[in-house]
């Protein structure tokens, strides 16, 4: 089985870091409570240079965040968009972008719910288990309004549905109960400060 995939599809090697990220700069990460997050983005409607400006910016900000995934609302922009760089549970490498993602409903005869432990960069610090699908399918556009079709298992499966959520307005502390989303903010207050602090270290090892 290949170990790299590049928008869905089989490549033999890649660099440790996507070349987008070598084009972009770093943007600041909302965080759970401020609006852009709790509300559905604007589908893409202009593919161009500055949406792929937007991406390289998604791209870095992710690495710097030690993220597996981004959505454009984590950085203040409506828009439905992801970028990703996650591995699956076999040890394949996933890298790519999704324009306007739609998860795929998926029969449940054919799936099983995964009851694993699920963090995100705009809820710094905390992780909560969070069922989801063994198997995900997201169709959408590249940056050039190719179509795109992703389909990922285990882990990769978890962040192409969680990504997607984003693009609805949804942050993962939506699909807990009550409880367990008050201890989920109470280990961001616990942890918040040492979580931004290694993303500046990141930036500031960036640019020596």
């Amino acid at each position: 089985m290949p170990s790299v995939f590049l928008q869905g599809r089989p490549v033999d090697s890649y660099p440790p870091l996507a070349p987008e990220a070598r084009r972009g700069s770093v943007r600041r990460i909302t965080e759970v409570g401020e609006e852009v997050l709790h509300k559905p983005c604007r589908d893409v409607t202009e593919f161009g240079p500055d949406l792929a400006a937007l991406i390289d910016d998604m791209f870095l900000t992710m690495y710097i965040a030690d993220g597996c995934g981004l959505a454009a609302n984590q950085v203040g922009v409506d828009l439905r968009l992801f970028v990703y760089d996650c591995p699956d549970d076999d040890g394949a490498r996933h890298i790519g972008h999704i324009v306007n993602p739609v998860l795929e409903q998926l029969d449940p005869a054919g799936r099983r719910l995964l009851d694993e432990g699920e963090g995100c960069l705009s809820v710094p610090g905390a992780v909560k288990a969070v069922p989801r699908p063994d198997r995900a399918v997201v169709r959408g556009r590249d940056k050039d309004g190719k179509p795109v079709v992703v389909e990922g298992t285990g882990y990769f499966a978890r962040c192409l549905a969680h990504e997607t959520d984003h693009t609805h307005g949804q942050v993962y502390l939506d699909r807990l109960s009550q409880r367990d989303r008050k201890d989920a903010l109470r280990q961001v207050a616990d942890r918040r400060e040492e979580v931004l602090a290694r993303r500046a270290a990141n930036i500031q090892a960036l640019s020596a």
